[in-house]
């Protein structure tokens, strides 16, 4: 990887491993540039490119052998090991979040619970207990968890962002509809369903331009 490789090309990335590991699944060989890219709504063209920042992974006329090109993206993304992660709020959401299976197989695994509540500490979701928030910065230097998801109201992120980071956690997933301030080098990434529901409603409020096809905008965020 000679040239840095733009942000937007990294978050394609994990679609396209998604594409061709259901690929694998489905007990396909080889694809074109341009089959994936039917798959995925990008250009032949987009993806070769996207892919040359790490390397010649197929042959002219050939395409990808599905298999290599799965491991090789794994690799790349990191996801070849296993991450664990601190869930931080266990409300409703965090329920859902700390039940959720599909973690597991994608290399993350949530490792710890933590809430502030006295009424849940001590509560079980699996094999997990819920701890008290207090023990946070132990548990995660203890683990060596380098990831954290943050699942508190707006009002409490912040503190929770800090506190992880003052902790060693170096990549952040919230779920609060906040903007949250970060040292540099720590990743973090937001995910508000609200914020993605009004994007789509602009779209569909009386007197918007209609659209001809699906506008799947997820691969190009």
């Amino acid at each position: 990887m000679g040239a840095e490789v733009p942000e937007i090309v990294v978050r394609r990335l994990p679609h396209y491993a998604r594409a061709l590991q259901w690929l694998e699944m489905d007990g396909v060989q080889t694809i074109s540039s341009a089959e994936l890219g039917a798959r995925l709504g990008m250009t032949p063209a987009q993806i070769r490119k996207d892919l040359s920042y790490f390397g010649e992974f197929g042959k002219q006329g050939m395409g990808y052998d599905v298999t290599f090109l799965y491991e090789q993206l794994r690799q790349i993304l990191g996801v070849d090991r296993e991450w664990l992660a601190a869930l931080v709020g266990i409300g409703d959401l965090g329920h859902a979040i700390a039940r959720y299976g599909g973690f597991v197989k994608r290399g993350f695994k949530i490792a710890a619970l933590f809430d502030q509540d006295p009424k849940k500490i001590g509560e079980q979701i699996g094999e997990l207990e819920i701890i008290s928030i207090d023990k946070l910065p132990m548990v995660v230097r203890g683990l060596r968890i380098q990831l954290g998801i943050i699942a508190v109201p707006a009002a409490a992120a912040q503190s929770v962002a800090d506190l992880m980071v003052s902790a060693g956690i170096r990549g952040i997933l919230s779920y609060a509809p906040i903007h949250l301030h970060v040292p540099r080098g720590i990743r973090i990434r937001y995910i508000d369903p609200v914020v993605s529901l009004q994007s789509m409603t602009y779209h569909l409020k009386p007197g918007s331009p209609t659209q001809d096809g699906p506008d799947e905008s997820y691969v190009g965020e």
